[in-house]
């Protein structure tokens, strides 16, 4: 409601005074000056103004230049970037500023050019006299005087602008045609302070009838050095510009300083004119020639009436300008202020008008809301009912579950107890049957574990752990928990090391919650670091703040940036781990660790690092969460590791020697993969792997069965190893057993897939793993036997892969290419093949049964029998087209394969 009076009213007040904004569109006008300090061109830049001023819709910018070039290209520059309409160039040469002006001029900016010229026809307009005409002017003056041998002084401007070209060539077209007149000198304006005394005093050689100075200022400055030397009453004066006012041309005239001055009009009205004309689409000459006339004695006094009542008129059309001006911001004041106030009476009736409107909404959306807020409370007390009984019902399903993890432990404990008494029995210690006892024990072990986690899960979420800390000697107690992973940090050769500050370090720690930090972020840190890693704890008292820190680091995967808030959330799994786990392991740690009052961080920086803090004494903990239990002393376990955990993921030769089929087990569940390797080696030769070398073992070994697990370690999982080993032509043929614990649809259908060729899940039975697996190899037999006998089908046959087909089609092309060649080696057709020649051996051995030199063979008498039956060359031209190096080798190898020499099978044919 707010927001919409609000709106109303700021809609109503912005219509009102955008009445009061000039519609009218300005157009804007710059103009560059050249010269700045010239009486003249402050003239121009008047009359500029003064006739800008007469037109409202016109905004007239002046900038001044200095005589500075490059000032005025980035005036020029700045008007072409701001879109300036029209742009007024009085340049100072005709050839610096010619390439902006063209480039204005290409933009569709008209340019107009004022007084002096440039080397480029790229302008809209020109305004400004004639300077050829000028200089004309002066010399017919001085011609009309109708006296013989004048000689005249002619002082040039400084520059090469056009208006001193111009008058100087003017100038000298008359006098040259003028026998009674000539130059004897001719000086430029810098050089007039010292070369016009030097002509002085040579009067008596060469006199002096009349000075032309190329503008009034310098005609002046001549008749001053004249008059220094007291000869200024003989010679005679002309100018240029003819401007009124003291010390110009017009006063000059009058006070006898000059004899005559030619007009020189600047243009500055009639360039503003011009400018009007382009912006209201009207049409203008190019070239626009003031015109100039010679003023002296006679019409001195005429000309300056004029130009003083000129200037009164222009006086009085400013003051007037002022005025209206003046009256305009009066009309405009006024006129927003009753605008304003119509405004507010309208906002005003609009306002009460709306209080009525919302006075009788109001009251309908009150009946509205006090029918949905019964009908929400209504709702409310059904979600409620239905959310009593959804705890009642998840509260049975946690009991049940927690009654059925409490459960689990007594046969568990059967299964320990009774194991710890077999370890007494020395028979069985000397028996193989120690391993797989050993093997049930430690697993028994994780099981346990696992199912105390859960519980523990179950009793954080209902805030009934009771912390029970005794004094501890921390060091001791991670010793003692150090110790139990040793062993597996050995077998994978990862550097594992414990380091303190403080060997006497007593903490306050309830030990069976510290065991469980302890291990899961030990066990997070091996399950996530590769081999020939590295892990360290380090313990550093820190007693200016009473604390110890605990660092757990590893040099595994690390943990992603974007995912570090989220680690020690419940079921949380990283993006990059493919390591099957519940996810609560740190969510306990946490827990338990914030029990002690302490805090844990994580860090991720080439690899993961752990970060444990506690306090020391017990001023921090209750009277009820400290118990007075005797400190930790070594304890002897139970355990059945010794001999039992092979380093076989170390080994880079299969156990078994003989013609036995090999096994490639993909696995990195240690035990799993020694369960596997004791129980296959005894009939296969095992290759083993954790998954991170996976396809480069399964490429070195070209193994006759694959067994791959999914999650495994290395950056593929079992699915994507299947995949790739199945679309490579090395190992294409090889068939792969997938082992899972997943057990659903969406995974087999995954597994097929990516090309496996049986999907067994955990728990699968060992003895339908090994027929299985003799099934596979029994099925590849019998499809290599057809085929050894049929090799003449080969390049037809579909029975076996789509790649394999392939395989064998190329290598007969490459066969039948070089057949007549009889230098043709296994390498270079395994250079052919992108393949080395070890690795052709070995696919060709498990596709056709055959070495691949044999197949060469059988496929060069092929052809030959084909050339016997169907050619009438010589058994000799037979031998060296199919590539045998002599008849004699030939017969006897065509003997062996087909129990007849090729001259008897063709007389037989």
């Amino acid at each position: 409601m707010i927001k919409t009076k609000a709106f109303l009213f700021f809609a109503i007040l912005t219509l009102c005074f955008s009445c009061t904004n000039d519609d009218e569109k300005k157009y804007r006008i710059g103009f560059s000056q050249c010269i700045s300090k010239d009486d003249w061109r402050k003239v121009m830049d008047h009359e500029m103004i003064v006739e800008a001023s007469l037109n409202e819709d016109i905004d007239l910018t002046i900038f001044q230049a200095n005589e500075d070039i490059e000032i005025q290209k980035s005036q020029i520059e700045t008007m072409i970037n701001d879109g300036f309409d029209v742009i007024i160039i009085s340049p100072l040469r005709p050839d610096p500023l010619v390439s902006l002006i063209e480039k204005a001029y290409d933009k569709g900016i008209p340019v107009i050019i004022v007084d002096r010229k440039i080397n480029s026809q790229k302008f809209t307009a020109y305004v400004g006299a004639n300077n050829i005409d000028v200089g004309r002017m002066a010399a017919k003056y001085i011609a009309s005087q109708n006296k013989e041998n004048i000689s005249v002084l002619e002082i040039k401007g400084s520059d090469n602008s056009s208006p001193v070209i111009e008058r100087h060539l003017g100038f000298h077209q008359i006098i040259n045609s003028d026998p009674n007149v000539s130059i004897n000198y001719s000086i430029k304006e810098e050089n007039l302070p010292q070369r016009l005394p030097q002509i002085l005093d040579s009067l008596n050689i060469k006199p002096i009838h009349y000075v032309f100075g190329f503008n009034d200022n310098i005609a002046h400055d001549a008749w001053k050095i004249t008059k220094s030397k007291a000869t200024e009453s003989s010679i005679k004066f002309i100018g240029v510009d003819g401007l009124n006012g003291e010390n110009n041309g017009i006063q000059l005239v009058q006070n006898g300083v000059l004899s005559a001055t030619v007009l020189y009009p600047t243009g500055g009205d009639e360039a503003l004119k011009i400018a009007v004309k382009i912006l209201r689409n009207e049409k203008v000459d190019k070239n626009n020639i003031l015109n100039t006339t010679i003023i002296d004695f006679r019409n001195a006094e005429i000309m300056k009436n004029q130009y003083d009542k000129i200037n009164k008129h222009q006086y009085e059309i400013e003051s007037q300008q002022e005025k209206i001006k003046l009256q305009k911001q009066t009309y405009s004041t006024q006129s927003n202020i009753l605008k304003l106030l119509l405004g507010l009476l309208i906002i005003s009736l609009l306002l009460v008008v709306f209080s009525i409107y919302s006075a009788y909404s109001n009251q309908k959306k009150k009946r509205e809301l006090e029918i949905r807020n019964k009908k929400i409370t209504t709702q409310r007390n059904q979600i409620k009912k239905i959310a009593q009984e959804i705890k009642i019902s998840n509260e049975a399903k946690v009991n049940f579950f927690t009654g059925l993890s409490h459960e689990f432990k007594t046969p568990i404990t059967l299964i320990l107890s009774s194991i710890e008494s077999l370890s007494e029995n020395k028979t069985l210690k000397d028996n193989k049957l120690s391993r797989e006892v050993g093997l049930i024990f430690n697993n028994s072990k994780r099981l346990l574990r696992l199912i105390n986690q859960l519980l523990d899960f179950r009793k954080i979420e209902d805030r009934k752990f009771i912390l029970k800390a005794s004094e501890t000697n921390l060091i001791k107690f991670s010793n003692l928990i150090f110790n139990d992973f040793k062993r597996e940090a050995q077998k994978r050769n990862i550097t594992f090391s414990i380091e303190t500050d403080n060997e006497d370090l007593n903490l306050f720690i309830d030990r069976n919650l510290m065991d469980k930090v302890y291990f899961n972020l030990l066990s997070n840190a091996f399950k996530f670091t590769p081999n020939n890693g590295s892990i360290s704890i380090k313990i550093h008292d820190i007693p200016e703040i009473n604390q110890v820190k605990i660092h757990f680091k590893d040099s595994g995967i690390g943990i992603p940036t974007s995912e570090m808030n989220q680690v020690f959330s419940a079921f949380y799994q990283g993006s990059n781990n493919n390591k099957s786990s519940s996810g609560i392991g740190l969510h306990l740690s946490k827990e338990f660790v914030e029990l002690h009052k302490g805090s844990i961080e994580v860090k991720s920086k080439h690899g993961t690092e752990f970060i444990v803090t506690l306090y020391k004494g017990q001023a921090h903990l209750s009277t009820d969460e400290i118990v007075y239990d005797p400190d930790i002393i070594e304890e002897t376990v139970l355990s059945f590791n010794d001999g039992y955990e092979d380093e076989v993921f170390l080994q880079n030769q299969p156990t078994q020697s003989g013609d036995h089929y090999s096994i490639l087990i993909i696995e990195d569940n240690l035990d799993l993969a020694n369960y596997l390797h004791g129980k296959l080696s005894k009939d296969y030769h095992i290759h083993l792997s954790d998954g991170s070398d996976a396809i480069e073992k399964a490429i070195e070994t070209i193994p006759d069965i694959i067994m791959c697990d999914i999650n495994v370690s290395g950056s593929l999982d079992g699915f994507e190893i299947c995949k790739t080993l199945k679309t490579d032509l090395r190992t294409s043929h090889i068939p792969n057993i997938i082992l899972t614990a997943l057990n659903n649809k969406e995974s087999y259908i995954q597994g097929l897939q990516s090309g496996a060729d049986l999907f067994l899940t955990k728990p699968f039975s060992f003895a339908i793993l090994q027929q299985s697996i003799k099934s596979l190899l029994y099925n590849r037999e019998k499809l290599r036997y057809y085929f050894i006998n049929n090799i003449h089908k080969v390049d037809t046959e579909q029975n076996f892969g789509l790649l394999e087909q392939d395989f064998i089609s190329k290598i007969n092309k490459h066969i039948e290419e070089h057949i007549d060649n009889s230098k043709f080696s296994v390498e270079q057709l395994a250079e052919h093949l992108n393949i080395s020649r070890v690795q052709l051996y070995r696919k060709m051995k498990a596709i056709l049964g055959v070495s691949i030199s044999d197949y060469i063979q059988s496929r060069r008498l092929e052809k030959a029998k084909h050339l016997l039956d169907n050619t009438s060359l010589t058994i000799s031209e037979i031998a060296y087209a199919t590539g045998f190096s002599s008849p004699n080798y030939f017969s006897t190898s065509f003997k062996n394969k087909y129990q007849k020499t090729p001259k008897k099978y063709r007389s037989n044919t």
